[in-house]
């Protein structure tokens, strides 16, 4: 039974520590979430959020991990899972009124794209 069971690779990149809050990076990794990778990188070229830069170049990075580690085709690959999750928070502070400060909180992100074949 294991002998028929296709053996399923997922590739994985990841993006750790990106300057852009993951509640604005979520918005474009809806987008392309569960897509096979022409629409993915047509969707990602012409949108005009700032995450869609960095979201392109992770998928390239996934792209480029399939060809050389596993041998696969990008013409059937497509996006099985991507995850933003918040990382470190910068703490910053300004002047405020009277003498006081107020924070400013500088989020990042974690992003995981994972990649499998279509069949």
């Amino acid at each position: 039974m294991s002998e028929e069971k296709k053996e399923n690779k997922l590739i994985i990149a990841k993006l750790n520590r990106l300057r852009i809050a993951p509640r604005k990076v979520r918005l474009v990794a809806d987008l392309i979430r569960g897509k096979d990778i022409r629409q993915a990188r047509a969707m990602l070229q012409f949108t005009l959020k700032k995450a869609a830069l960095p979201l392109a170049k992770l998928l390239e990075s996934a792209i480029a991990n399939a060809k050389n580690n596993f041998k696969m085709t990008e013409d059937n690959l497509r996006i099985a899972k991507i995850t933003v999750d918040q990382g470190r928070t910068l703490k910053r502070f300004r002047p405020v009124s009277r003498g006081r400060t107020a924070m400013i909180q500088k989020k990042t992100s974690h992003i995981t794209l994972t990649l499998d074949s279509k069949e």
